[in-house]
């Protein structure tokens, strides 16, 4: 990891202030309707300005992109850090936050490779999905710790803003330092030309297999206490053992895998194999089955993104901007899969795993086709 990637990584670290959304959503309202509204602002920004934010970068350039999604996130949580804001403004910041977000996502994944070492950019990537899985977690932790702090607990629900505040303006400062040589594609791209990508068969693959991936991953953070609870866990048990340590093995499994020099398409066929050997585990309905496959699962489900992410950008990094987008837009299988799982019972019936269980069967087969995916 060289110094000039250091900015960067701070910019993943703060993509994890939209994933305290969700827990801070219950402390602002007691209506659940509402209160789901918050992750959902987050959520649909990516659906909507993935792929023209990628086309953006490659007008602009990733850095400017950049740094427009650190501005965006500075705006968004300063309004909630200098006043308390009526619930429709709240959701405007939060919107604009994820907007933010989108832009943060679409420019750092490809910008990693910019600032990153001949063969080193899918172990950096790892390491900054890692530091991302990290700033989730903080994130989500200042969210009901700092407002036990005698100079934030006026603000009550607020106090965790003037840290995420303070943070945004001192990455937007780090980076406009970097020089930066950026790939760039000849010729300008359209928003119908992104789209058109999806036509090269390694790249739908490939789009398709990140829906699939993120679709698994919030079935997991979703279902796997309410599998715990229904097989006898009290509801602190569950939590701690389910989710907790999934998101926990995620995080140090990206971590670990920073340090590592593995070939990626091994790395990316041990993953899914891992992450699928968890999901068939949690099939079996089994309770000593839990932790084991929590412990898989994390593991697994680690690596997925940037392993993918990185291979399919290394065939055509003058267009790792529009692939970018094209993947962040891939983000909404979050919404898909956990609905189809649900309909079929959720955490409380073990074969509703099938649903995830399918998805990485998936990734496994496009791992084990070598290379068409990845090679092609």
């Amino acid at each position: 990891m060289t110094l000039k990637a250091l900015p960067i990584f701070l910019a993943f670290l703060l993509m994890g202030v939209a994933d305290a959304m969700g827990p801070l959503s219950s402390a602002v309202s007691a209506n659940p309707v509402m209160a789901a509204l918050m992750p959902f602002f987050v959520f649909i920004a990516f659906a909507l300005f993935s792929v023209p934010a990628g086309v953006v970068a490659t007008r602009i350039g990733k850095k400017k992109l950049l740094l427009a999604g650190l501005g965006l996130n500075a705006v968004a949580v300063a309004v909630p850090t200098f006043l308390d804001p009526p619930f429709p403004l709240l959701l405007f910041c939060i919107f604009l936050l994820g907007v933010g977000t989108t832009l943060l996502q679409v420019a750092g994944n490809p910008i990693m490779r910019d600032v990153s070492a001949s063969g080193a950019y899918s172990r950096n990537l790892a390491l900054a999905q890692g530091i991302k899985g990290l700033g989730s977690t903080v994130s989500a932790y200042l969210v009901t710790a700092v407002s036990s702090l005698a100079i934030l607990a006026a603000l009550t629900w607020r106090a965790a803003f003037p840290i995420f505040f303070v943070l945004m303006v001192l990455a937007f400062v780090a980076v406009s330092t970097l020089q930066i040589e950026e790939s760039r594609a000849e010729v300008p791209p359209s928003v119908g030309s992104c789209l058109a990508l999806l036509k090269e068969p390694v790249v739908a693959l490939a789009v398709l297999g990140i829906f699939l991936y993120v679709g698994a991953e919030v079935c997991m953070g979703t279902f796997l206490k309410p599998a715990f609870i229904a097989r006898g866990h009290s509801p602190e048990r569950a939590a701690l053992f389910g989710p907790a340590l999934f998101f926990g093995t995620l995080t140090f499994g990206r971590l670990v895998a920073g340090t590592l020099k593995v070939s990626p398409l091994t790395f990316f066929r041990l993953s899914a194999s891992l992450g699928l050997a968890g999901l068939a585990l949690l099939m079996t309905g089994r309770p000593g089955a839990l932790i084991p496959a929590a412990v898989l699962g994390g593991l697994g489900f680690a690596n997925i993104w940037p392993m993918l992410f990185s291979l399919t950008v290394e065939k055509n990094p003058q267009r790792a901007s529009e692939l970018s987008g094209l993947m962040c837009m891939a983000i909404s299988g979050g919404a898909i899969l956990p609905l189809l799982m649900g309909r079929l019972g959720g955490g409380a019936t073990p074969l509703a795993f099938l649903i995830p269980a399918g998805g990485f069967a998936y990734l496994l087969f496009l791992s084990l086709r070598g290379g068409h995916a990845a090679e092609a």
